[in-house]
């Protein structure tokens, strides 16, 4: 029985025992006794007890069912590649001692038949294989056969299960039944454990990364890594002094800062004073128009950004630049510039949504007030409108930096790879995101440190974002103000 078909066997169930369940609260002869919980309760808690646990139980018998089979598997296909390098040695060895009985003409191909065995053994006697064999044949049937088995049992005793839990629920209704209650907890449990998966997400993810940087950094000292100011992750050439590549920190992160910068010296003005314009200032069919207007660039594709500053933006620059100085370009077509400004057009959809919102919930009788005390509509914005939005406004920008550290195709686009150290804006960057993808990619080992080197990147960018998020906090807790 497949998966999604237990899911729909037990969710048909479970609608059947909530139909059944309130069907038989609504014909309870109460006798002058007040029901404990309407009739809806009662079908929701055999519901509950129908779907619940057999879920449950479904999600556990389908992890622990792959894991037995992928053991299953592994064993086989050991087992029968030990034996097919037993049988490989043995025709070896039965050739080797006939060299003695072969002619001439035979004794020349034996080293060539030879060299075509070898590559069956390996260094532990067990048979590698770069394609299908014939001995993966077998495992592969039982490993079907297997994982047939215990689907069908699984489902059987999922289905079994949610008919028990419905026949339960069934058998709870009662006049005075606090089926209001169970449902209630229930709930309340199903809530905090959305809340929990949500903190134990955001666990995993950091453990992840941890351990392989603790394993990075067995390799790298931690301050060349922090604190180096060159970035070339490559070891020395076969046969050389061994030498390693230097993994310096310190380009990629001012890169991602710079990249960002710049991006939201462009974004925040312009989304702000869009955003108090359309709050404030603008009239209902211009609001109609212009918010929609303003939306549609947040729908465009990021790589569609970074297109428009490869081709249109960058060489545009680059031309204006070498026509304004008379010579060469100081702009370079790929810089922090043409990347901060393209990025920054892509954010300023998302700082004026965010900022719209935040300041049309301000209270109105803050304006009616302002205005009655004879303060003029742009003194009501700067002194009355725009403090008690900040704490709002602060979240909102401090999104849109995280949206921009975290860009990666923009920056590959309009800023290139190279892993610069400068403080002109008109010459190339990169940012750690670019270097993540850059080192994941390709055929190196997983183990290596150009590999592992991406988790350190990734750890370190997710402290910049929390250090990030606490600056925030202090901010948003020292100018914050309550209002009725």
């Amino acid at each position: 029985m497949s998966g999604l078909m237990t899911l729909l066997l037990i969710l048909a169930i479970g609608l059947a025992a909530l139909a059944i369940g309130r069907s038989r609260a609504k014909s309870l002869d109460a006798a002058g006794v007040k029901p404990h919980s309407r009739p809806q309760y009662h079908g929701a808690w055999a519901m509950l007890l129908a779907t619940g646990p057999a879920l449950l139980l479904l999600i556990a018998w389908s992890i622990g069912s792959a894991n037995y089979v992928d053991r299953a598997i592994s064993s086989g296909v050991h087992a029968a590649s030990a034996e097919t390098a037993a049988t490989a040695t043995s025709l070896v060895k039965r050739l080797a001692s006939s060299i003695k009985l072969l002619d001439p003409a035979d004794q020349a191909n034996l080293p060539a038949t030879i060299e075509a065995l070898t590559p069956l053994l390996s260094a532990k006697g067990v048979a590698l294989a770069a394609d299908t064999a014939d001995y993966m044949i077998p495992v592969a049937v039982a490993a079907n056969r297997t994982a047939a088995t215990l689907g069908w049992t699984g489902g059987l005793i999922a289905v079994g299960l949610s008919v028990a839990g419905a026949l339960i629920g069934l058998s709870q209704i009662a006049t005075r039944s606090r089926a209001r209650d169970k449902v209630e907890t229930a709930m309340l449990w199903a809530l905090f454990g959305a809340s929990t998966i949500a903190i134990l997400t955001t666990v995993g993810i950091v453990l992840s990364m941890l351990f392989q940087t603790l394993a990075f950094f067995r390799d790298v000292s931690p301050l060349s890594f922090f604190f180096g100011t060159v970035w070339d992750p490559r070891f020395s050439a076969a046969g050389g002094d061994g030498a390693q590549g230097q993994f310096g920190l310190i380009p990629l992160l001012a890169g991602t800062l710079y990249i960002a910068l710049v991006a939201l010296l462009v974004a925040v003005p312009v989304g702000l004073m869009s955003a108090v314009y359309m709050s404030e200032y603008a009239s209902r069919p211009v609001r109609t128009v212009v918010k929609p207007a303003l939306e549609l660039l947040a729908g465009i594709p990021t790589i569609v950004y970074g297109i428009f500053a490869l081709i249109t933006l960058g060489p545009w620059l680059r031309d204006l630049s070498a026509a304004l100085w008379g010579g060469d370009p100081f702009i370079q077509a790929q810089s922090i510039f043409t990347a901060g400004l393209v990025m920054g057009v892509m954010l300023i959809p998302v700082v004026s949504s965010l900022s719209d919102d935040i300041i049309s919930a301000v209270p109105q009788a803050m304006r009616d007030g302002s205005l009655g005390l004879g303060a003029t509509r742009s003194e009501t914005v700067k002194r009355v409108i725009l403090p008690a939005a900040l704490p709002g406004i602060v979240g909102a920008v401090l999104l849109t930096a995280s949206r921009a550290i975290g860009e990666t195709m923009i920056v590959v686009l309009a800023a290139g790879v190279a892993a610069n150290l400068t403080a002109n804006p008109f010459e190339a960057m990169t940012t750690i995101t670019v270097k993540i993808v850059n080192q994941l990619t390709g055929d190196l080992e997983f183990n290596s440190p150009q590999t592992l080197v991406a988790f350190a990147l990734g750890l370190t960018l997710f402290f910049v974002t929390l250090a990030m998020n606490v600056v925030a906090l202090a901010i948003v807790r020292r100018y914050r103000e309550q209002y009725e």
